[in-house]
């Protein structure tokens, strides 16, 4: 068992490059959280709302991961297990406000919508492109990359919503994309706590 371990060395965030970018990635994060959380007020969108929430949870993320770097893997894959249930407390918060936002149904502003998703979207691929290469690694590694794809994805999905919103005179594609997000939180997190828990188990077994 401890031979496949070593033969099998997975990248555990130990490299200043890997350090610099997540620096850059959380001050990227950080900064596009307030912008979309105004905007998304303003709008009435809960789409933008969630995204910011989104942006929040990565910056928590990424500098938990910068913390943990070099440490025990125990602690590493504690660190991803907290930022996984974090991720699904996130999403039963999108979950609720969006069922009740449901009950109500402003049509948001279509226009903010659509300007700010654009720019989260290049926002967010920068912080993609950045970490491709670093895409895959331990629990801890891997959920900052997962957070960033979702990001991206869910920046298309607000786009799309701000123009279904324009073109149906509706709500609706703003809340669906809401709870698909929500899923997408959800998603992630069952991800990134099983391959902690898998790591955990493993190192306990050593």
């Amino acid at each position: 068992m401890s031979g496949c371990q070593c033969e099998d060395q997975v990248f555990d965030g130990m490299s200043d490059g890997y350090r610099r970018i997540l620096w850059v990635v959380i001050a990227i994060n950080a900064s596009m959280f307030f912008v979309e959380l105004a905007a998304g007020i303003t709008a009435n969108s809960m789409s933008l709302q969630a995204d910011a929430l989104d942006f929040l949870g990565d910056s928590a993320t990424y500098l938990i991961s910068l913390l943990v770097i070099g440490r025990a893997q125990s602690i590493r894959s504690k660190a991803a297990l907290f930022k996984g249930l974090s991720l699904a407390v996130l999403a039963t918060w999108v979950l609720g406000s969006t069922f009740y936002r449901i009950l109500i149904l402003e049509q948001p502003n279509q226009v903010v919508m659509g300007w700010v998703g654009a720019a989260a979207l290049v926002a967010n691929l920068a912080s993609v492109l950045l970490l491709l290469k670093y895409r895959d690694g331990d629990a801890n590694v891997r959920s900052v990359w997962l957070c960033s794809r979702n990001d991206a994805i869910g920046n298309v999905a607000v786009i799309l919503a701000a123009i279904a919103v324009g073109q149906l005179a509706s709500a609706w594609p703003d809340l669906i994309v809401a709870l698909v997000m929500a899923s997408l939180f959800f998603t992630s997190s069952v991800k990134i706590c099983r391959q902690a828990l898998g790591e955990l188990k493993a190192s306990a077994a050593e």
